[in-house]
């Protein structure tokens, strides 16, 4: 496996539609952070010791975990930016973390990032709603490395993290969920305040900070200290279960009242994506969230689903100019957004 492999495959495993409830929920992500005992953490750290934790993360699950090591250094801007994008290494590890690491699956399910905000971030990837699938996975690889090295631990207030609202099961456990029908009748607005008051956190596709483009909300635990992982999981995968359900009845009550308006809103943008020269994230994250609903509907039968998830990560900038061979100014990023569209839905057309 190598890095041209992993910057040039177009998608992953967790992008294939095919989980459990992926009518809505597009992918269930498990993140468990550790750090080593009696070493530094990464934002106070010497160079030698951040070389050393990869040293010694790399060779704990070189054995029995079929990974390839990525070295922070040894990456371009725009190879970190494809990796982000992909959603295998955090913006924090690919912008601040000059002597961090990852180590990656071939099917891109598995990501271990080293020296980003904590020594070791254990990241486990999955398609539809699979909490504690996803969660057991992440365990046993967790289990892997600690049979190797000594994690800091504290008997009262659990794992110990360089973020004190990671402190305790350092679990963070979140799923990616396309709420068209709850934005088109107006209801997110009073959701994400609820939720909030839950313990849970609402954010965009990439996390803190990131926007909710194409209806794509990222919901997750905001609390790991007393709380066991079992209810963190449970508590989660409650909430999504209720959202879920709501999004199907504003769904219906859609195909209910106005029928006509939801089909021709659908087609309109199908028509953007299928025949646009230039177009800009936010327009075609909104035309391809239409076009997903679309299918999820019946209205479309001849696209496979999974392209929102796919197109959501080949349309962002690092990909486009990694394909292009190099920098891209604004515009031509938009012209060939449109192409790559294009392209896609022509050859889901043909096959």
């Amino acid at each position: 496996m190598s890095l041209e492999r992993f910057i040039n495959q177009q998608t992953s495993a967790w992008m294939s539609g095919t989980g459990p409830d992926s009518d809505v929920v597009l992918s269930t992500r498990v993140r468990l952070a550790r750090n080593l005992d009696n070493v530094m953490f990464p934002t106070i750290f010497a160079l030698e010791e951040a070389k050393k934790v990869v040293e010694r993360i790399n060779e704990a699950a070189f054995d029995k975990l079929s990974l390839e090591l990525l070295k922070m250094e040894d990456l371009s801007s725009l190879q970190k930016r494809v990796l982000v994008e992909k959603h295998l290494i955090s913006p924090f590890l690919a912008e601040t973390s000059l002597y961090g690491a990852a180590l990656i699956s071939d099917q891109e399910d598995v990501s271990i990032m080293v020296n980003e905000e904590d020594h070791v971030r254990i990241q486990c990837l999955a398609s539809g709603l699979q909490l504690k699938e996803t969660l057991d996975k992440a365990n046993r690889i967790d289990d892997v490395i600690e049979q190797q090295v000594q994690y800091a631990f504290d008997e009262k207030k659990g794992y110990l993290t360089a973020c004190p609202t990671n402190v305790g099961t350092g679990l963070r456990a979140s799923v990616m969920i396309h709420l068209p029908g709850l934005v088109l009748t107006r209801q997110m607005n009073r959701i994400i305040p609820a939720i909030s008051q839950l313990g849970l956190v609402v954010r965009g596709i990439y996390g803190e900070g990131s926007e909710a483009l194409g209806n794509i909300f990222q919901i997750s635990n905001q609390l790991t200290l007393g709380k066991s992982e079992e209810d963190i999981i449970n508590d989660l995968d409650s909430i999504v279960h209720e959202l879920m359900s709501r999004e199907q009845s504003a769904r219906d009550a859609l195909m209910q009242t106005s029928p006509t308006q939801l089909e021709d809103r659908i087609f309109r943008s199908y028509g953007i994506l299928s025949n646009s020269r230039v177009i800009e994230t936010s327009e075609a994250f909104q035309c391809l969230s239409d076009v997903r609903l679309g299918i999820d509907l019946g209205y479309i039968t001849h696209i496979s689903k999974s392209i929102l998830s796919e197109l959501m990560v080949l349309t962002q900038p690092g990909f486009l100019q990694q394909y292009a061979g190099g920098p891209l100014r604004a515009e031509e990023r938009d012209i060939r957004r449109a192409a790559l569209i294009r392209e896609r839905l022509e050859f889901e057309g043909t096959n």
